[in-house]
């Protein structure tokens, strides 16, 4: 226990205060600058960013929730073969979540158009961007813990239907409302991308001091 709670806090806050006195004592204490890096990055960057969280953390919860679920299918259906079929409505259930992921990344890449750097920065565009990004990881994250609670759940109808086939309507019930999460993690996504317009270019785009 002592040796993971050094490398889980004790290690990264010896990390930051060496680097927070190395900076301090060599007069590159600007060189942390939160609002500079945020100014810096390309929209671009932030907006391929979401969509790539969206896309992988979507996917990776409804591989997990397969796994989890198939795993207790096959494992169940040795003893009662008649579960396989039925059962396969939780790997639909799992499958959706990477749909919405989906869903999600073909609508947010038609906010993003092809801009000449020298009009990429605008304040419409630094919106875009950063909506992109934070809409991504919010529905990411969502359809992760989604696919993982619909795969348990799936797991546990499998088996509970292999040992009692009135559990399996019962458990499906739970299944469904856990697979509704991931639908809201969709539309919270679509609303915070809601205001944020296509790119655009502008004759007077540099913004920041800091973009050259």
């Amino acid at each position: 226990m002592g040796y993971l709670s050094y490398y889980t806090y004790g290690f990264p806050s010896f990390l930051v205060v060496v680097i927070s006195l190395y900076l301090l004592f060599t007069d590159s204490g600007e060189a942390f600058n939160v609002g500079r890096f945020l100014e810096e990055t390309s929209p671009y960057a932030w907006a391929s960013t979401g969509i790539g969280l969206c896309i992988g953390f979507s996917v990776l919860g409804a591989g997990w929730g397969i796994f989890i679920t198939g795993a207790s299918i096959l494992g169940g259906g040795v003893r009662a073969p008649r579960i396989r079929t039925k059962n396969l409505i939780s790997i639909i259930f799992c499958e959706v979540v990477a749909i919405y992921g989906v869903i999600i990344g073909i609508v947010y890449s038609a906010k993003v158009a092809n801009i000449p750097e020298a009009e990429l920065y605008t304040r419409e565009n630094y919106f875009t961007g950063y909506a992109l990004f934070w809409g991504g990881l919010t529905v990411g994250l969502c359809n992760l813990l989604c696919g993982v609670c619909v795969g348990i759940t799936g797991s546990t109808a499998a088996l509970g239907d292999a040992a009692d086939p009135n559990l399996f309507v019962k458990i499906l019930i739970v299944e469904v409302f856990g697979s509704i999460m991931g639908l809201f993690g969709l539309i919270v996504g679509l609303l915070m991308t809601s205001n944020a317009d296509t790119f655009k270019g502008a004759t007077l785009a540099v913004v920041s001091p800091f973009v050259h």
